[in-house]
């Protein structure tokens, strides 16, 4: 049996404002191109099934599971990933402070996928409050430490400022 050859594809992608390229298996996932060929480590991996969405990231402003979506479905498109919310200085943004200040991590491990889904949430409800409302947009990252109750919190304060 004879060696099959791997068909590579170009990729570009405008990742947290900067245009990014790489070349990928035509099945390489979003998520480890992210992490593995453009050194995005925010991005964290855990059930790779879809459904903790653990590696959330926006593309064109809407939260995708990474672990579900192949690089080159992305090509031509904007990405945001954890990196880009802090300042060029590595200063915490307004997000990013509210969970340190109200405890809303334990492990840390869904806080990237949690913060952007909650960037989402802020962006496109500008001064909701509503618990409900919040609990709802965040139920697609499932958190093991925190009970959620914090992260509402945080992101209630977040809201309230707008």
């Amino acid at each position: 049996m004879s060696a099959q050859s791997v068909t590579s594809h170009p990729v570009r992608v405008q990742v947290n404002g900067s245009w990014r390229e790489g070349a990928v298996e035509a099945r390489r996932t979003l998520a480890d191109f992210l992490r593995e060929d453009l050194d995005l480590t925010g991005t964290h991996l855990a059930c790779e099934h879809g459904f903790c969405g653990n590696c959330n990231v926006l593309l064109d402003g809407e939260a995708v599971r990474s672990c579900l979506m192949f690089a080159i479905q992305a090509h031509g498109r904007s990405l945001e990933t954890v990196e880009s919310l802090a300042g060029p200085g590595g200063e915490l943004n307004e997000l990013q402070q509210a969970f340190t200040e109200h405890h809303a991590l334990q492990c840390g491990f869904c806080t990237p996928a949690m913060l952007l889904t909650a960037q989402e949430f802020l962006r496109e409800n500008p001064g909701e409050t509503d618990e409900r409302a919040i609990r709802e947009a965040i139920s697609g990252v499932i958190c093991r430490c925190t009970g959620y109750q914090q992260i509402v919190e945080a992101i209630q304060s977040v809201a309230a400022k707008a």
